[in-house]
């Protein structure tokens, strides 16, 4: 073929180049099949275009023969012919794994072992410091209430300003360490040093006699200042939760990833942290079963504690190693596509007072916050009074560690499993069955759990048939409907609760997300714990208030379920509008599509170059067949040669 080419002079630029009319006839240098498609064969000869400009038609026509045999201007046809090339190349194709580029694999697949081993460490501290605070001596579940009120929150409050004045001042990768270090550091000074000096360090003394004078109602409040460090290590731990995946892992995910890579991608991250889930919960088994090969007198939980704390330190500084080389090696390479910077929506900052009116003048809106909150206060009515009555079971820490690692099992199990059932169930069932389900299975549950902690003395010889007590019995019972809120969530009330938005008008839809998110969120978590409080302040202890408590939350979950089918006959006329204004919309854009393609062939003839041309001539996006002609078949049988 280069033979062929270097017979004869090439191509010279014209000064002012003009598209003519495509013809039948076709020249044999059409035969030379360069990879850019743009190119258009005229009486004369062709026109290849590339970015720049296009190239003239030939001076002299050219024969297959003279194409085959003659040797003219060698020097000159070379040089020609490489620019032809270089502007027909073509870029090659990205190579590719498991249908996924290998430029794309480079982030996502460093983000998903960051994802893994944050949520691995969440799971061994989450359960860890339920442990700590609540089988401590002189402390309880009660104290977990004024622990997340009068601690918890004021810390989160004091960290974002801290972290907004940072991030003021530092560079990302130095707020990213600066942020992450600190919390490696204190969990393992906490096992090492912290721990085994608690009895040095814990106001033990001072406790006692605050208690002594201020009664037992008071438990909880000078528990906190009797276990300061375990209540530290509580705080950390679930600033662990909202701000290394929350705010360091998803910044830096947003940061990084294209919006086509998060759409395909970050469901996958919500698979693989049941994974992690999973996988944790063994390893807090498997520590907390340690002491069951230690010999007396030896603290196994001061062992168990060591070692898992040894593995979130190892994985914190996993996770510092995966992003320094993410940030070295990944985002300094030129190939990968550039990332635009998103705009952030502007949303519309409502105050207390007028997102109490938007709440206030929509029914439809009124219908959503109250799923809001009763999800928020239904979750942590139940969760004190059980992990209250698992201490009953299991006083010792390393038996309440280990049953908090089959917990901790079962919910990533559960949670993975819901995941793949709630798009069925969505579509299958619609979404006022979807909407119904958690509701109804927390009423279920919340009544066996609440009826076996009151009533369960005349059932104790069926129970006992079963190897059960009704301690036992109301701790599985317990168990079940925690596991089942904390997969229902992610699978079922957050779609649920996202999809009820999509039918109102934009205005709505703006202020009353801004309303529920001011007002309903933070009253839904903290609603429960305030009304806690009440009770135990009130009635001396939490187990005196455990009636009143299941009262309460029988009430808010008929509440719940009220609210589920109103919003159902609001949700789903709406929806079915919807959904015809889309069946519309689609069909505009299908009749604007069939009339762009009808119109194409006769623009393209109006001296502008089509879209793009093969080598016998013929538009391939208009759709008109190439005319067939003998030049035609002579060329496909000279290109065949």
């Amino acid at each position: 073929m280069e033979g062929a080419i270097r017979s004869h002079g090439l191509l010279s630029l014209p000064s002012n180049p003009q598209t003519l009319r495509l013809r039948p006839r076709l020249h044999p240098i059409a035969a030379l099949k360069p990879q850019n498609p743009i190119r258009l064969r005229t009486q004369q000869g062709f026109f290849s275009r590339d970015k720049f400009s296009p190239l003239s038609p030939l001076k002299t026509p050219l024969n297959k023969q003279s194409l085959l045999f003659s040797h003219g201007d060698k020097p000159q046809i070379e040089k020609r012919l490489h620019i032809c090339q270089a502007a027909a190349s073509a870029p090659s194709e990205k190579p590719k794994f498991l249908g996924v580029e290998i430029q794309t694999l480079k982030k996502i697949v460093p983000l998903g072992l960051m994802f893994f081993c944050i949520l691995f460490n969440y799971t061994i501290l989450r359960d860890t410091k339920d442990v700590l605070v609540v089988t401590a001596k002189g402390s309880s579940a009660e104290i977990i209430p004024f622990l997340k009120t009068w601690v918890n929150l004021p810390m989160a409050v004091g960290f974002m300003l801290l972290y907004s004045k940072l991030s003021d001042t530092l560079s990302k990768e130095s707020l990213f360490y600066t942020v992450i270090f600190p919390f490696i550091a204190f969990f393992g000074a906490f096992a090492f040093l912290m721990y085994p000096m608690r009895d040095a360090i814990h106001p033990t003394a001072l406790a006692d006699r605050l208690l002594a004078s201020l009664g037992p109602r008071f438990l909880g409040p000078i528990a906190i200042l009797r276990i300061w460090s375990f209540c530290l290590f509580y705080v950390m731990a679930e600033l662990w939760g909202s701000v290394v995946i929350s705010v360091l892992f998803w910044g830096f995910a947003n940061q990084i990833t294209t919006v086509e890579e998060a759409k395909e991608f970050y469901p996958l991250f919500g698979l693989g942290a049941n994974v992690a889930l999973i996988f944790s919960g063994r390893t807090v088994k498997y520590f907390s079963n340690l002491r069951k090969n230690l010999g007396p007198g030896v603290d196994g939980w001061a062992i168990s504690l060591k070692g898992m704390m040894s593995i979130v330190v190892l994985l914190g500084f996993v996770i510092t190693g995966i992003y320094w080389g993410v940030n070295k090696f990944v985002l300094n390479d030129p190939s990968l596509p550039k990332v635009e910077k998103r705009k952030k929506k502007e949303k519309p900052k409502l105050g207390m007072g007028e997102s109490l009116k938007v709440l206030l003048s929509s029914r439809y809106i009124r219908d959503l916050a109250t799923l809001v909150v009763a999800y928020g206060i239904s979750i942590n009515l139940v969760e004190v009074t059980w992990k209250s009555k698992l201490k009953a079971q299991f006083p010792s820490p390393n038996e309440y560690s280990s049953f908090m690692g089959d917990f901790s099992t079962a919910t990533g199990i559960a949670t993975f499993t819901m995941m793949l059932l709630g798009r069925v169930i969505l579509r299958r069932f619609g979404w006022g069955v979807a909407a119904m389900i958690t509701p109804t299975v927390l009423l279920l549950t919340g009544i066996g759990f609440f009826s076996l902690i009151l009533f369960g003395q005349p059932i104790t010889p069926m129970l006992a048939s079963f190897g059960m007590t009704p301690l036992l019995a109301a701790v599985y019972v317990g168990a079940l409907q925690n596991i089942f809120s904390k997969s229902a969530k992610y699978s079922l009330f957050d779609p649920c609760k996202e999809m009820a938005y999509i039918p109102l008008d934009e205005d709505m839809k703006v202020k009353g997300k801004a309303a529920i998110d001011v007002v309903c969120n933070p009253l839904g978590k903290s609603g429960g714990a305030l009304i806690q409080q009440f009770m135990i302040l009130t009635f001396g202890s939490l187990a005196k208030s455990t009636p009143y408590l299941g009262g309460i939350l029988l009430v808010i979950v008929l509440a719940w379920i009220g609210a589920v089918r109103s919003l159902d006959a609001q949700f789903s006329p709406l929806a079915k509008q919807e959904l015809e204004k889309e069946k519309l919309l689609k069909e505009q854009a299908k009749e604007e599509s069939v009339i762009d393609v009808a119109i194409s062939p006769v623009e393209s003839n109006n001296g502008s170059f089509p879209p793009e041309v093969s080598t016998n001539g013929s538009a391939l996006k208009s759709g008109v067949p190439p005319p067939e002609s003998e030049s035609t078949s002579e060329t496909s049988s000279y290109r065949n040669q």
